[in-house]
C-alpha cells in the first residue's frame, strides 16, 4: 500500500471523525433545547397554577362579601365588623402572594397587571370595612357613609376591567406566542351587581345588616302602622284600577301620599317604588323623615331610571313596616303605567 493510499485513508477517517463531532454537537443542542423548553414550560405552568389559586381566592372572596352585605343572618355589629375587617386581612394576603410569585420574563406585564387588581380588590374591602361600621352604628353621617361605601364599589368595578382586559388577556397572548397549550386563569368578577355604584342601591341592600332593619328595632309603647293613601305621577293620580298614561320628563316623580295610622310619630318611613317585574325591574326609593300620629305627609321618589315606553309597565308601591306594625295590608299598591316621549 502505498503513501496516496494511507492519505486518502487518514482523509476518510478524520472525515468520519468531523461528522461524529457534528452529530454529538447536534445531538447536545437538540437536548439543551429540550431540556430549555421543558424548564420553559414548567415555568409556564406552575405561573398558572399560582394565577388561577389566586383568582379563584379572589372570587370566594367576593361571594362571601356580597353574601354578609344582603344577608348578615343576623350576625350583631361586632361580628359583622369584625368579619369585614379578616377579609381585609386576606386581601391584603393575596396581594403580597401576587408579588411573591415566581413568573416567567414573557408575562411581566400581565402579571403587573394582576397584582394592580388584587390592590384595588383590597383597597375596596378595606373602605367598606371602614364605612359600613360607621352606617350601622350610626356613629357618623350614615348618607354619606353609604355614598363612600358605593364609591367603593369603584375599586371592584376597576379590578374587573384590569384583570379582563389587561391581566387575563395578556397572559393568554403570552401563552399563544410560547405555543403551550395551557388553560388560562378563570374569569373573575369581584363586583356582582353594576347596581351597587348607586348609593341608594347600597342603602337598599344593607338596609337590613347588622338587625338594622326597621322589623328588629324595639318599638314605643302603643299602636303602629302606616298606610298608602295615594299615589300621582308627574301630577297625574294614579288608580289600580286603570293604566295611567305618563309623559318621560327630566323631573319626573312618584308622589306617595302616607298616613300615619298609629299613636306614635315615626322616623325614617321607607319607600319603595317598583317598576317592571322579575329581573328587570328597577326599585326606587324615598324616606319620609317624620311623621306625626294622625298626620298624612308626602314622599317624593323621583324616576331615576329610564322605563321602556309605549307598554304597561307594572307599577308597585310599598310603605316599608316600622318597629312595632303589625297591620301590613294597606302598605302596598299595585297600578300600570304607560310611559310615552
Amino acid at each position: 500500500m502505498g503513501p496516496t493510499t494511507d492519505r486518502q485513508t487518514l482523509m476518510v477517517r478524520r472525515s468520519i471523525a468531523v461528522g461524529a463531532g457534528a452529530l454529538v454537537f447536534f445531538l447536545l443542542v437538540l437536548g439543551l433545547k429540550g431540556c430549555l423548553d421543558s424548564r420553559k414550560e414548567g415555568a409556564f405552568e406552575d405561573y398558572v397554577r399560582e394565577v388561577s389559586a389566586l383568582v379563584g381566592e379572589s372570587n370566594q372572596q367576593s361571594d362571601a362579601l356580597f353574601a354578609l352585605l344582603t344577608d348578615s343572618g343576623g350576625a350583631s355589629e361586632v361580628e359583622i365588623t369584625n368579619q369585614l375587617n379578616a377579609f381585609g386581612v386576606q386581601a391584603e394576603q393575596l396581594v403580597d402572594r401576587a408579588k411573591a410569585t415566581d413568573r416567567p420574563d414573557e408575562v411581566k406585564t400581565a402579571h403587573d397587571h394582576l397584582v394592580e387588581t388584587l390592590e384595588f380588590r383590597r383597597d375596596g374591602v378595606r373602605a367598606i370595612a371602614t364605612e359600613l361600621p360607621k352606617v350601622l352604628t350610626a356613629a357618623g353621617d350614615q348618607a354619606q357613609g353609604t355614598e363612600n361605601i358605593a364609591r367603593a364599589m369603584l375599586f371592584f368595578s376597576t379590578s374587573d376591567v384590569i384583570y379582563e382586559t389587561r391581566a387575563r388577556r395578556q397572559l393568554e397572548q403570552a401563552l399563544d406566542e410560547a405555543e403551550l397549550a395551557l388553560a388560562p386563569p378563570p374569569e373573575s368578577l369581584f363586583l356582582q351587581d353594576l347596581d351597587l355604584l348607586q348609593p341608594d342601591v347600597v342603602a337598599d341592600r344593607i338596609a337590613g345588616v347588622g338587625g338594622g332593619g326597621a322589623a328588629d328595632e324595639e318599638a314605643a309603647p302603643g299602636l303602629h302602622g302606616n298606610g298608602l293613601v295615594s299615589v300621582s305621577l308627574g301630577g297625574q293620580a294614579l288608580a289600580p284600577d286603570a293604566p295611567a298614561s305618563v309623559a318621560l320628563s327630566e323631573d319626573l316623580a312618584f308622589e306617595v301620599q302616607v298616613a300615619n295610622q298609629g299613636e306614635n310619630t315615626e322616623t325614617d318611613v321607607a319607600v319603595a317604588v317598583t317598576l317592571g317585574e322579575g329581573g328587570d325591574a328597577v326599585t326606587l326609593d324615598g324616606t319620609l323623615d317624620e311623621i306625626a300620629a294622625g298626620e298624612t305627609k308626602p314622599v317624593e321618589v323621583p324616576v331615576t331610571d329610564q322605563p321602556p315606553t309605549g307598554q304597561n309597565v307594572p307599577v308597585t308601591v310599598e310603605i316599608e313596616p316600622v318597629p312595632g306594625e303589625e297591620k301590613t295590608d294597606n302598605n302596598v299598591g299595585e297600578y300600570s303605567v304607560i310611559f310615552t316621549r
